[in-house]
């Protein structure tokens, strides 16, 4: 069940949005505060799925008390409401933090708009915190090679800046992971870290996924919907295989790097967005380019930092590494005593040719782990991971 404060000095307007919300929704469970300074004690003791807030009020203003929410839970939504003489100050809170206003007296319509709006980004916020505490732990870059110590290196340098980066390579090298620790490393650590695998969604699906949709705007588009890009508001979103996007959707793309605006799909309205973008392809967008099936304005947009993971043959010496880090997981995850693995083992791993790299790899090893003896031996690797 949504719990919502209503932060309003006036009773009457209380009880309407009160009345509003919990007609539209038996799911909305609404808490009253008279003035600013309860209802921060409010928001300090209890977790709020989304916070109303006057702006003009006694004791302490709007501005002052999303000032303040800010500081304590920054995490909840927080909409303004707001008198026709408050509409700047409505309008300057956004910048503030706020999720978005409504004015008095609230229009139906817009109001539940707006909550849900809001209720939606809050659910995606939650989750993807929920993912990242996941991440830190699932995440982590193995090997001492002189190639992944040079991506290492780079990631230390670029990471903590605001540059865009676009990764190259091979499926399976771990494109995902250098993105997922340039985030864990930035700034933004703290922000959401929002990926989208471009070559999963329909490309008639794209631009709403990544800008959202109005209601109305395409069949089956039933309510209001932000995008991927709202969710990152403040963090970072990873465009993973950008070279099978479609062009309309790369020209939306480069006008949200040059003016930090979207639209949602079927409407004219800009949002403005606060996200860093990094990027992955296996392609050669270069050839792309040529071929007209890739932007080259957009590629000179993204590609402020270049960088390049190599395959697993060109880092050979990693292997024993990787193998001991993923026989390690693999067996805790299957409830299955650590295995080693003795050095003929390992040295015909190394000789292997790992198209499938990395991934690949790990799934050798986890067949390795089930199938395999005590100790996995050369004569296992021969039976069970044939190439």
């Amino acid at each position: 069940m949504a719990t919502i404060l209503i932060i309003e000095d006036e009773s009457a307007i209380r009880r309407v949005l009160t009345k509003i919300l919990t007609e539209e929704s038996k799911s909305y469970q609404v808490v009253e505060a008279s003035d600013g300074l309860e209802g921060i004690e409010l928001a300090k003791d209890n977790d709020y799925d989304l916070i109303l807030c006057d702006i003009k009020m006694p004791k302490m203003d709007g501005v002052e008390v999303l000032t303040a929410i800010k500081k304590i839970k920054p995490e909840i939504p927080v909409v303004m409401i707001s008198g026709h003489g408050d509409l700047d100050t409505a309008v300057n809170t956004m910048r503030l933090g706020a999720f978005d206003y409504i004015s008095k007296p609230p229009d139906l319509n817009r109001l539940l708009n707006t909550v849900r709006n809001a209720l939606d980004r809050k659910e995606l916020v939650v989750e993807n915190k929920r993912l990242k505490k996941k991440v830190s732990k699932n995440y982590e870059m193995v090997g001492e090679s002189e190639l992944i110590t040079i991506i290492k290196n780079i990631i230390e340098k670029v990471a903590p800046t605001e540059a865009r980066v676009l990764i190259t390579g091979e499926n399976g090298t771990g494109k995902e992971l250098v993105a997922h620790w340039l985030h864990e490393k930035s700034n933004r650590s703290n922000g959401p870290f929002i990926e989208v695998n471009c070559a999963a969604i329909p490309s008639e699906l794209i631009e709403s996924e990544l800008f959202g949709h109005v209601k109305g705007s395409f069949t089956g588009a039933n309510k209001d919907r932000a995008g991927k890009f709202e969710a990152a508001n403040g963090g970072t979103i990873f465009l993973d295989e950008i070279g099978d996007m479609s062009l309309n959707a790369q020209a939306k793309v480069l006008r949200a790097l040059q003016e930090n605006k979207i639209q949602r799909v079927g409407s004219d309205r800009d949002i403005k967005v606060d996200v860093r973008i990094l990027a992955a392809t296996n392609k050669n967008l270069k050839k792309e380019i040529e071929e007209n099936k890739f932007r080259e304005d957009l590629y000179h947009r993204l590609a402020v930092i270049l960088l390049n993971v190599p395959s697993l043959n060109e880092r050979r010496e990693d292997i024993a590494l990787l193998v001991e880090h993923f026989s390690n997981k693999i067996s805790t995850e299957q409830g299955m005593p650590v295995k080693s693995f003795d050095d003929k083992a390992i040295k015909l791993l190394q000789e292997y040719d790992w198209t499938g790299n990395i991934r690949e790899l790990r799934n050798v090893v986890e067949r390795l782990i089930i199938l395999g003896g005590k100790q996995i031996s050369e004569k296992d690797v021969k039976l069970f991971a044939s190439k």
